[in-house]
């Protein structure tokens, strides 16, 4: 009975091809909708995963933290340090002091407290922006102090010689590692720039280093309206060395660099019961541990919310489509009033009429839900290769809204279905 149902529907659809197609639009438009919506949202999701994981995913960063005081305590202590030392050094709200930053002590402790564990630590520096200049030629740099641990800690990718060292950390070296973009720029005649110095204009000085290892460049976003030409690059340098002129040398944060086969979780809590020792007797400051694995939890839930709630929007839209078929149902109903009464006069029972109706609205939504699915990849196809996003189809979220569509056709086509089998057969016969 049911295949006979079936058959009849698509007998009945292929009749009436136009008013199908209508029905089904606004069905096809929410789907569609949704289907492309869910599509961008999970590929968005996928592109910050992936980008933030190739920041590494296996670094916990270590940064200064105001504890959890009240303002009053704030205030108590922050006076006791004030009196303590007449005044003169009075800060400004609460920024941490020197004693209450990370020291170089710190940071070289943790790689032997963590034998292991621990496959290195990165530390960095601003230097502010800067121009490398020779005649002519000119490249726009962003001065970042480094050590050894920074590359594997960002995954720089090496075209030819080699990064900053501790060697080079220790003794304040002039060296820097450049991007491909900068050696385009001032050696455009292909020279080998490994081993050659270049002269770095500041706001307040000229410094010259020699250029010991090239990275490749790789653009974060859409990187502005910039020309090509005019892009900043980081140029990295020994971070003893961009802060030679500096007062302070500690650090408000530093990052940890977990080994392969070990926890990153694990690992961050380890990190944060040490740095609690070391920071029990420190009234107002804490060093906070934390790694990428919750970031990206967290960025993915809010992305995920935000396309739920995008796709719950669209799929208001069904409501329309599903109306339409309740509306042409009824007219179906109607069309078919003689053909209703000689099926019960020929001995159909309510239940058969019912089934039939509502299969035959079932079908029409799931056609049309099939329709906007199709659509709906496409268009998701079109968007993520615009946005370079990688593209992520669940065939359980297709499977579902395949059946959402069947479950709309049925919700709205029992009405109709329903009045079709109470008719009266003998009124049905008569109807003209």
């Amino acid at each position: 009975m049911i295949v006979e149902n079936i058959a009849l529907a698509f007998s009945s659809i292929r009749a009436n091809k136009m008013r199908s197609l209508l029905t089904m639009l606004g069905i096809i438009i929410g789907i569609m909708s949704v289907i492309a919506i869910v599509i961008v949202g999970d590929a968005m999701t996928a592109s910050v995963t992936e980008n933030m994981s190739s920041l590494g995913a296996g670094n916990i960063t270590v940064s200064i933290q105001e504890k959890g005081l009240d303002s009053a305590e704030i205030n108590v202590i922050a006076g006791e340090r004030i009196s303590l030392s007449g005044g003169r050094t009075a800060r400004t709200g609460n920024s941490p002091e020197s004693s209450d930053l990370i020291t170089d002590e710190m940071i070289n402790s943790v790689a032997e407290s963590f034998p292991g564990e621990v496959l290195g630590v990165s530390v960095s520096y601003s230097g502010g922006s800067a121009q490398v200049k020779s005649k002519d030629l000119y490249a726009n740099i962003s001065i970042s102090g480094t050590n050894s641990g920074y590359a594997t800690a960002n995954n720089i990718t090496m075209i030819s010689g080699r990064y900053i060292s501790e060697r080079d950390v220790e003794a304040r070296a002039m060296t820097a590692v450049v991007s491909d973009k900068l050696v385009g720029n001032m050696f455009p005649n292909g020279d080998d720039p490994i081993g050659e110095k270049v002269k770095v204009y500041k706001s307040n000085s000229i410094e010259t280093y020699t250029i010991v290892g090239i990275y490749e460049y790789e653009q974060m976003g859409f990187g502005g309206m910039a020309a090509d030409i005019d892009i900043s690059t980081p140029f990295y340098i020994p971070v003893s060395t961009a802060k030679a002129d500096v007062l302070e040398k500690n650090y408000t944060y530093f990052t940890v660099i977990a080994a392969n086969n070990v926890d990153v979780n694990a690992m961050t809590d380890k990190l944060q019961n040490y740095f609690d020792n070391l920071y029990r007797n420190n009234k107002l400051w804490k060093a906070s541990a934390s790694n990428m694995s919750s970031m990206l939890d967290s960025i993915s839930e809010t992305l995920g919310t935000i396309s739920l709630a995008i796709a719950f929007i669209a799929s208001i839209s069904l409501l329309v489509g599903g109306i339409g078929v309740m509306n042409i149902m009824l007219v179906s109903v109607t069309e078919r009033t003689r053909e209703i009464g000689t099926r019960k006069a020929l001995g159909a029972k309510n239940f058969n009429i019912k089934i039939q109706f509502v299969i035959e609205a079932a079908i029409i939504s799931l056609v049309g839900g099939i329709i906007g699915i199709i659509l709906g990849i496409f268009i998701g196809i079109i968007i993520t290769n615009v946005i370079d996003a990688p593209l992520v189809i669940s065939s359980i979220v297709v499977l579902g809204i395949a059946m959402f569509s069947m479950a709309i056709g049925i919700f709205f086509g029992w009405y109709p279905a329903s009045k079709a089998a109470k008719m009266d057969p003998i009124e049905a016969l008569r109807y003209e």
